[in-house]
């Protein structure tokens, strides 16, 4: 019987330097954004400025992890809308569902 000889070959790719460049700025961009919101967190006064502040930077750091991770950047515009409307409406269902939540509990026990 013959020994099969496991011979593989590993081919070395060199980095490339435009996709190191391109993490590197998604990844300060995200440490600006979140840098921002650590300063509005501990020097603005509470209230509701402060909270659609944080709601916006967090749906724009959101929207760009989708598009530089999941790769939605180079994608075709209706694909990206497909993902982003249907959350939206998600996000408009949970805000209506506990402010109308919150009006039936008021209206039941006061």
């Amino acid at each position: 019987m013959d020994i099969q000889e496991n011979k593989s070959t590993l081919n070395v790719v060199p980095r490339d330097r435009e996709k190191i460049k391109k993490i590197g700025k998604t990844a300060l961009i995200l440490a600006l954004i979140t840098a921002a919101e650590f300063l509005m967190a501990f020097t603005m006064p509470r209230g509701i400025i402060l909270y659609v502040l944080f709601m916006a930077l967090t749906i724009w750091k959101a929207k760009y992890i989708i598009m530089q991770f999941m790769h939605l950047g180079d994608e075709v515009k209706p694909l990206i809308y497909s993902i982003l409307v249907p959350i939206a409406f998600l996000f408009w269902l949970i805000i209506v569902l506990i402010k109308e939540g919150s009006d039936i509990f008021n209206m039941r026990w006061f």
